[in-house]
């Protein structure tokens, strides 16, 4: 984007009420804490979430990451005290040297809202990831919290697409929560937009049989759409196969085994955020990763479950790819159709 492109008025009044609830509901920030925006304006969506965050934070202390050291940067941080609020909005992702930012400011105690990689999702794709930003607490915590009990209770589970089976024989690890509910987390926040449950099988060998991948991450971690789908083919947790495969779908298997000797398939991802389908898409793939419906993990790396056999230090990949999701099974119980889930609290 060129420093003239703007995003229209009405995206910013939307993303002005979103942020309003997010701040509210999901982080629960209050006036009586600080809050510290550092910020870029190197593309329209960052300009717009600034604005959005001039509105909803008129007390706070805004820092251009263009325009001031990173000593001044960090030095700033550690002036906050825990359950104070750093908001950060990277068009691409901000570097200071040997600090990982969100990891060291929940160090902190502080709260945390990451907008990240804002770059690659250009034009009407920033009113999209707007959109992704409203805040339904009735429907990401209940429904959330819906699936999670479902999940955790569940002996096997099925996901239907395309004709395809892929069958998960084996109990499911406690599965995991991005819903804007920290009350049982050591961290409040984390990067938005939000909406996902995510659980693993338990015995990874126990997952067999076919998916037809529609979208996939591709090597520089953009959102990929191949022309039809590929269909993997997995036996014992491992894909063995492919049909229909694309030569980006191949080069991402191929460094995969090169690295890892094989493609193991891990996280059972129940993306939520209505505003992602699979024909509405942003080209970031650690945004689009939240759309409604199911996304798998292929290669050995998982930093949330530990499993025998897997070692942290020769796990190098979780590249994300979404499947064909017709419906989803936990036991006998339906809880996806019609590109929603069907569960509720």
């Amino acid at each position: 984007m060129t420093p003239t492109d703007a995003l229209p008025a009405a995206a910013i009044d939307s993303a002005t009420a979103h942020l309003r609830d997010v701040l509210a509901i999901a982080l629960e920030h209050t006036p009586e804490r600080r809050a510290l925006v550092v910020f870029d304006t190197r593309t329209a969506l960052a300009r717009g979430l600034v604005a959005a965050y001039r509105a909803n934070l008129p007390e706070a202390t805004f820092i251009d990451f263009d325009t001031v050291p990173p000593d001044e940067v960090l030095a700033t941080f550690r002036t906050l005290a825990p359950q104070d609020l750093v908001v950060l909005v990277q068009s691409t992702n901000f570097r200071l040297d040997g600090f990982r930012l969100r990891v060291e400011l929940f160090k902190l105690g502080l709260k945390v809202i990451e907008h990240v990689h804002l770059s690659r999702m250009p034009g009407a794709q920033g009113e999209h990831y707007i959109e992704a930003l409203a805040y339904d607490p009735a429907y990401f915590r209940g429904v959330g919290h819906a699936l999670k009990t479902r999940i955790d209770r569940a002996r096997r589970a099925e996901v239907h697409g395309g004709g395809e089976v892929l069958t998960f024989d084996s109990p499911l690890e406690s599965a995991k929560l991005n819903v804007g509910d920290y009350s049982a987390m050591s961290n409040v926040g984390g990067q938005f937009p939000i909406g996902e449950v995510f659980t693993e099988a338990r015995d990874l060998e126990a997952v067999s049989g076919r998916a037809q991948v529609h979208v996939f991450g591709d090597t520089s971690y953009l959102v990929n759409r191949p022309e039809s789908p590929i269909t993997l083919v997995i036996e014992k947790g491992r894909v063995v196969g492919t049909e229909n495969v694309t030569p980006a779908f191949q080069e991402v298997l191929d460094i995969i085994r090169r690295d890892e000797g094989e493609v193991w398939v891990r996280e059972l991802g129940f993306g939520m955020n209505r505003a992602f389908t699979r024909e509405r898409r942003v080209d970031d793939i650690g945004t689009y990763e939240r759309m409604c419906g199911i996304h798998l993990s292929l290669g050995a790396k998982h930093g949330v479950y530990a499993k025998p056999g897997f070692k942290r230090k020769d796990a190098r990949y979780h590249i994300d790819v979404f499947v064909v999701t017709d419906a989803v099974y936990l036991d006998d119980e339906r809880v996806y159709a019609d590109g929603a889930w069907t569960v509720a609290a």
